[in-house]
């Protein structure tokens, strides 16, 4: 049986449907990319949002990134020091230890992902 495919403005709606997950999810999950990211080294708010277009192609506003690199700042996951004319951002241990918990949780992640997501039988 082929798959239903439905045509929306010339644009296949799946295609369209899971770009819009896509961009969902990255923007959700983005401090955890972003402490991932870190690990590899400092980054600047420039360099996290060019991280992102190319990793995801995806553009973020920089008010987003921002924003949300004050955020992990505030709450002790990453320091910011100023190099030359711009900021720095590096890993601290307390955020170290936090995106290495939630890397080794990948399996419980994946599976409640899953099981979230299953189609309930009637």
């Amino acid at each position: 049986m082929a798959a239903l495919t439905i045509i929306v403005g010339g644009e296949r709606l799946e295609g369209k449907i899971l770009r819009k997950m896509h961009e969902r999810i990255i923007k959700n999950f983005m401090d955890i990319i972003i402490l991932a990211e870190l690990r590899k080294g400092p980054m600047s708010g420039y360099d996290v949002i060019s991280f992102i277009h190319n990793k995801f192609n995806l553009l973020v506003s920089s008010g987003t990134v921002y924003s949300l690199l004050y955020s992990l700042e505030r709450n002790g996951l990453i320091e910011g020091s100023w190099d030359e004319r711009k900021r720095v951002y590096r890993l601290t241990e307390k955020g170290a230890k936090t995106i290495e918990t939630i890397l080794n949780a990948n399996d419980k992640i994946k599976n409640f992902i899953t099981n979230l997501l299953k189609v309930q039988a009637s």
